[in-house]
């Protein structure tokens, strides 16, 4: 008989980055399940909890140890034919909870073909021959940066921030404003690739300035904060506040001092979510995360491609190389969650306001359900899809069945789902039972009624 319904033994990853000991969700969720080799030291950061089949940090079984991809290639009716034909026969997505304290690399992650080519050129740099597009979901405050700003903003940032134009080049400052004035946001097919041009130009500049030059520009970009406050490069331009943009940059001089991602951040939009907000990055999307607990899913990938933020290996003419220098808002990054369609709630759910949220990006690979339960016996009936899923519960308390299996869950708990498998989940608290389901569903990509079965 298939078993469709695995607790799962996830590794979590220790890096610079990371929450320290009990302060790191990560960490604290890897600790709710048993295991031999894993106890949370006081002193030690833990930045990662990774949940998937990637070979890296695999997922295991928590009664037979054997990995998840052991098991998934065993037994493929735990993914379904038309996954394992089209991503081969493992998960086509990584799961994570991220625990940030300091700011992570400045980095992109590259397309398939790149990766392919990056993969087969430096195996050591980048272990994957895979893309890497990904979701973030602020499960604690965020902040980060993400995507080039809008034109404007940048124009802004290079007449009021005396050591950022010096770093640019005075003849690519003005060339970029030349270029970009009066259409910085034509819809122009033309004008689009003029500017994305120009803003390659320059940002390119930034990037290969020398040492010395970052850090005697750095110097004097602090002193400026330090003093500015409110009025802080011309005030912190259209989109924002002088002295939040003063504390940012304070900040993270204070981890990474005199580094050239100071200057990087007047080029990237600067982004705050709430619990419940998230983002989706396409592969060759510029950003860095900063602080805060995150769930994020992406293609079973790690391809990074570092510039800045980082004592890792950087790649500054690959990332200048690979960037597609899309230019808007922030608000053009946010996702919008909806409804998702293929649960049932109970009365008890709709009688405390509980829900069932579909994160949905235009990807194949995965897309992330939050469920929250916000009182005791409350119910959400996942119908089956044709596709795996992994939850992990993040608050509260409850039940999982599949068939006749029924476990316990707790915050950290975390449970593979095989596909054409009916779950339900049942809160047994009254503090409110928070779970996210990351899955695959082709069907339900192309024809909502499709991933039904």
């Amino acid at each position: 008989m298939q078993v469709s319904l695995i607790r799962l033994q996830c590794g979590v990853n220790s890096y610079d980055w990371g929450k320290v000991g009990q302060e790191s969700a990560a960490a604290r969720f890897a600790s709710a399940t048993p295991s031999d080799d894993f106890s949370i030291e006081s002193e030690k950061p833990y930045a990662e909890l990774w949940m998937g089949t990637h070979t890296s940090l695999p997922s295991r079984d928590l009664e037979t140890k054997r990995t998840l991809l052991d098991l998934v290639q065993d037994n493929q009716a735990l993914m379904s034919q038309d996954i394992s034909k089209r991503f081969g026969p493992k998960l086509p997505f990584l799961f994570k909870v991220l625990s940030i304290r300091k700011a992570l690399s400045i980095q992109a992650h590259p397309n398939k073909s790149l990766a392919e080519q990056l993969h087969k050129q430096d195996p050591k740099n980048y272990p994957d021959d895979n893309h890497k597009p990904e979701m973030t979901i602020a499960i604690t405050k965020f902040d980060g940066l993400c995507g080039f700003r809008p034109l404007a903003e940048i124009s802004h940032f290079l007449a009021t921030v005396p050591p950022l134009r010096r770093l640019v080049g005075e003849s690519n400052a003005k060339q970029f404003e030349a270029t970009i004035q009066g259409r910085e946001t034509s819809e122009s097919e033309s004008d689009k690739a003029e500017n994305k041009q120009a803003l390659r130009e320059a940002f390119a500049a930034l990037l290969k300035s020398d040492q010395d030059s970052i850090e005697s520009a750095a110097k004097e970009l602090i002193s400026s904060a330090e003093k500015d406050g409110n009025n802080f490069a011309g005030d912190g331009g259209p989109s924002n506040d002088g002295q939040e943009l003063a504390d940012l940059v304070i900040r993270l001089n204070g981890q990474f001092p005199g580094d050239i991602g100071l200057f990087v951040l007047f080029f990237l939009n600067y982004i705050k979510m709430a619990p419940g907000e998230a983002m989706f990055l396409k592969a060759d999307d510029i950003h860095a995360y900063l602080s805060g607990d995150i769930i994020e899913c992406m293609a079973s990938s790690d391809n990074v491609i570092r510039a800045g933020f980082t004592p890792k290996f950087k790649d500054v003419d690959t990332l200048v190389s690979t960037l597609t220098y899309s230019y808007a808002p922030i608000s053009e990054q946010k996702m919008h969650p909806v409804d998702y369609p293929y649960v049932t709630l109970s009365a008890a759910a709709y009688s405390s306001n509980s829900s069932s949220i579909l994160y949905d990006p235009p990807i194949d690979e995965f897309s992330v359900v939050k469920t929250e339960l916000n009182k005791a016996n409350a119910k959400a009936t996942f119908e089956p899809i044709a596709g795996p899923s992994i939850f992990i519960c993040t608050g509260g308390e409850g039940k999982i069945r599949v068939g006749p299996k029924v476990e316990e869950v707790k915050p950290g708990y975390v449970f593979f789902v095989g596909a054409t498998a009916e779950c339900v989940l049942e809160s047994t608290s009254e503090v409110p039972f928070t779970t996210f389901k990351a899955f695959c569903d082709l069907g339900g990509k192309e024809d909502a009624d499709r991933g039904r079965l």
